[in-house]
């Protein structure tokens, strides 16, 4: 196989959902990794597996709702572990919790969790990930059944383990996830998370005493009764992946399903929520 690969760069508006749809939609094609930008997302593709006709039947790039761009340039030897050292900066969250690649100096933080961030979705730098750490780090874990839904890199499984959570499920519907996923648990010696590769059709069955669903308002609003049936009485649902502007909607399909409101978190637009039932 060449070592020479094609990048392309895409800006993305709105670049959460635009971003995951895209490389869903790449992840049909040979598009071999992704990293995280903060405009969006670069692909890389080896050139041997490249044509010019290789975005013609990505459908997103034809979206109205979608508003993207990009360039694409020849790369030969591509050092990974560089692309993501320019792209992936270690964050902190509430001075409790430090999440940092294996390239990042350890801090003395009381949860320190390592990320490779091969598909750097669920890093701890989109607001949602954050909100979700701000909640995990005000709550009780301790022996709770725990549900990490569209767990992206498990680092919200983690965190939930690091606070005394266990059995835990993580669920991804993307390969890329699951197998990022399994690493990052191994990488941060978790020894109570299972991770699946599905939708929420895994969870027939299943009882938790806290889910966390970090996803998109269409996806949350399509499996959340299935959340509901799954949460033990006076169960936690933590929700985010939507804007301000989508709190009524989100509002409305929990509480007509049981749940109560309790408190929310905010950032940049986007909203965490927390229910209990």
């Amino acid at each position: 196989m060449s070592n020479i690969y094609i990048g392309y760069h895409f800006t993305i508006e709105p670049i959460e959902l635009g971003s995951e749809i895209l490389i869903a939609e790449l992840g049909e094609k040979a598009f071999e990794s992704f990293i995280e930008t903060e405009t969006g997302i670069s692909a890389y593709v080896q050139k041997d597996l490249w044509s010019e006709t290789i975005l013609e039947d990505i459908q997103i790039l034809d979206n109205p709702e979608f508003k993207i761009n990009y360039t694409f340039e020849e790369i030969e030897q591509v050092n990974w572990n560089e692309e993501w050292e320019k792209n992936f900066e270690a964050i902190e969250v509430d001075g409790k919790c430090h999440v940092r690649a294996p390239f990042h100096e350890k801090t003395n933080a009381e949860y320190d969790i390592v990320i490779e961030p091969k598909m750097s979705f669920g890093t701890g730098h989109h607001e949602t990930t954050h909100m979700m750490i701000q909640h995990i780090l005000e709550t009780d874990f301790t022996n709770k059944k725990t549900l990490d839904m569209g767990c992206g890199t498990a680092i919200l499984a983690i965190l939930a383990e690091m606070k005394g959570a266990q059995p835990i499920d993580a669920i991804d519907i993307d390969n890329w996830c699951y197998l990022n996923s399994i690493e990052n648990a191994e990488r941060n010696n978790c020894k109570h998370i299972s991770v699946y590769e599905g939708d929420a059709s895994l969870l027939v069955g299943k009882k938790y005493d806290i889910i966390i669903a970090n996803i998109n308002r269409n996806i949350l609003l399509n499996d959340m009764q299935q959340y509901v049936n799954c949460l033990n009485d006076n169960g936690i649902l933590f929700l985010s992946g939507f804007y301000t502007e989508d709190i009524p909607v989100i509002l409305e399909s929990c509480t007509s399903k049981g749940l109560t409101y309790v408190k929310q978190f905010e950032r940049n637009n986007w909203v965490a929520l927390k229910f209990v039932k």
